[in-house]
């Protein structure tokens, strides 16, 4: 093979090397699907995920245990407004609470490190496995983070994060379906029109929203 002839096939080896090299995406706009969030070994909860990355609105509509008690809680996470709702569908009340504007949306952070491809299931035939994206990354305070993400689709599938004082959250999602399966679930009920919003010297983040809302379910039962 001669000089001329390298330089095109070593170019497509590069382009080829590079294609295969994950990059960090985007996760689809509209998605519902499950969700399940294990934090600090004491609070667990199971249940259903309405996400809206256009208009910045997360519904979590979920059942768990924070210690040894059980809870079930109905919330809307509206972070244009910077507010959330916790909804009580026996009483028919509602709470308004401050919520962190910080939205992040379902992506790999663009900081992140690649942490290697792997394939959950099996690939001795076809249909037995999907091929994942692992990510890691540094979160404020000398926390880190290591993410999976679909190879195809960039689909969420689990994310794990530990913070100072040993704090860590886990968290699963599964059977997404791409678009919003009923647009009702990211508007508050109308019980919560009248509700007035408690104020806090530090809003609330998506996960530490998830994490108190359990805690003061069960200690109310």
């Amino acid at each position: 093979m001669n000089f001329v002839c390298m330089l095109p096939c070593l170019s497509l080896l590069l382009a080829a090397a590079a294609a295969q090299y994950p990059k960090p995406c985007v996760s689809p706009e509209l998605m519902t699907g499950g969700v399940s969030l294990i934090a600090n070994g004491h609070v667990s909860l199971a249940g259903t995920i309405t996400y809206d990355a256009y208009g910045q609105k997360v519904r979590v509509r979920s059942f768990g245990t924070a210690g040894n008690e059980s809870f079930a809680l109905d919330h809307l996470m509206l972070f244009h407004q910077e507010v959330y709702y916790e909804i009580n569908w026996r009483k028919f009340s509602c709470q308004k609470k401050q919520l962190d504007s910080s939205f992040t949306p379902m992506q790999v952070p663009p900081n992140s490190k690649p942490g290697g491809q792997a394939i959950l299931g099996s690939s001795s035939s076809f249909g037995m496995g999907v091929l994942v994206n692992n990510w890691q990354g540094s979160l404020p305070g000398n926390g880190s983070y290591w993410a999976v993400f679909t190879e195809i689709g960039c689909i969420p599938m689990t994310y794990s994060g530990f913070g100072p004082e040993k704090a860590w959250t886990f968290v699963s999602t599964y059977n997404w379906v791409i678009g919003i399966t009923n647009p009702a679930d990211l508007h508050p009920p109308f019980f919560c029109a009248k509700a007035q919003l408690e104020k806090s010297e530090t809003p609330d983040t998506f996960f530490t929203a998830l994490a108190s809302l359990a805690k003061q379910t069960s200690s109310s039962n």
